[in-house]
């Protein structure tokens, strides 16, 4: 007897494991070979990759197998894929072998994206009248970078390089805009926010498991920042409320409101800003603000892994409720793989405002 035809469409396939391609070639023979796979990420980091293979075989060449220096090598360019999609990039920085107790023995690759320059760069040296993105592009030049910067910063009088890294500087001033930094390929990225998709995840459906925390300690009803200005005998002075985060917490409450009525005002100070103007103590008063009201609610989960689910998405999670359901901003991401368990992301993500009953 026929069998009807059905009108569900089939869900496409996930690919079940990474694909790897060393210096441009990809090497099925280490990708048979993968115990475990972490790839890392942050907003205030840099992405990194630690990658464990099998390392003992039979056949045409037995005994160990990746000894040769051939394909595993340090400064070789490596990609991680899951299917199409690019998950990671860099270059190879570290080997590692452990010979267990009766265990097959293995080799493992650690990997840095391009990150990596400015980090083992250390220097002192001052930019005068400069901003941000003048400091972005002469350090991007210096490394070879191109640069792709999305934000306008004032013009300081003077920017201190003291025995620090390009890395740390960057990271430094990137804070003080409320801006983030990234490489992709061979750009250098200086953006207020990341571009990326908005990734779905529901819970007990792609999102696997979830823990929130909506907590007042860190939060304030407002942060002032003061310096005083030589020059013109001027106090420099702005207090950012929650005003200053109003765009992102739309019909939820913040943190800040939720601190006022339960507890009543708490204002903190800024003391080592010391911002020249009006201006500049509005710039990292509000970016202080945004920065400490985006962690009233805060998560950690882990879902089935997306390509997409990367540092910077915005991931719409639902089946968590009225108080927790919405989109929240990914800050963190790891991408996991051993035998045991297969593919996974884990997240860290935050948001500045609770959903109300």
């Amino acid at each position: 007897m026929p069998v009807a035809a059905s009108n569900v469409t089939p869900l496409p396939m996930r690919p079940a494991r990474p694909t790897f391609e060393f210096d441009g070639v990809r090497v099925d023979k280490l990708e048979s070979a993968l115990i475990t796979m972490e790839l890392a990420d942050s907003v205030e980091g840099m992405a990194r990759a630690e990658l464990v293979f099998g390392n003992w075989g039979g056949g045409d060449t037995p005994g160990f197998q990746h000894f040769d220096r051939k394909t595993i090598e340090f400064g070789k360019p490596v990609k991680v894929k899951l299917g199409d999609d690019l998950l990671f990039e860099g270059k190879i920085s570290a080997i590692t072998a452990d010979f267990a107790d009766g265990a097959p023995p293995t080799i493992g690759v650690l990997i840095e994206d391009r990150l990596q320059d400015l980090r083992m760069t250390r220097r002192t040296r001052s930019f005068e009248r400069q901003s941000i993105v003048d400091v972005a592009r002469k350090i991007a030049s210096d490394h070879g970078l191109t640069p792709k910067i999305d934000l306008q910063g004032a013009s300081q009088l003077c920017i201190a390089q003291v025995n620090q890294s390009d890395l740390a500087l960057l990271h430094d001033l990137a804070r003080r805009e409320d801006a983030l930094l990234w490489v992709q390929g061979s750009e250098l990225h200086l953006a207020r926010l990341r571009p990326a998709d908005k990734v779905e995840l529901r819970w007990a459906g792609s999102l696997r498991e979830f823990h929130v925390e909506a907590d007042l300690a860190g939060q304030r009803t407002a942060i002032v920042a003061s310096g005083w200005n030589v020059a013109d005998k001027k106090v420099a002075s702005h207090k950012a409320t929650d005003g200053a985060v109003s765009g992102e917490t739309g019909s939820n409450d913040g943190g800040a409101t939720i601190l006022k009525s339960a507890f009543g005002e708490r204002v903190d100070t800024i003391a080592h800003a010391l911002p020249r103007d009006d201006a500049e103590a509005r710039a990292v008063a509000e970016a202080s603000f945004r920065h400490m009201a985006r962690r009233f609610v805060t998560g950690d989960g882990v879902a089935e892994s997306k390509a997409a689910i990367r540092v910077g998405a915005t991931l719409a999670l639902t089946g968590l409720g009225k108080l927790f359901d919405g989109d929240y901003r990914a800050t963190a991401v790891t991408h996991r793989f051993d035998q045991a368990m297969g593919m996974r992301s884990e997240f860290r993500c935050e948001r500045a405002g609770l959903g109300t009953p």
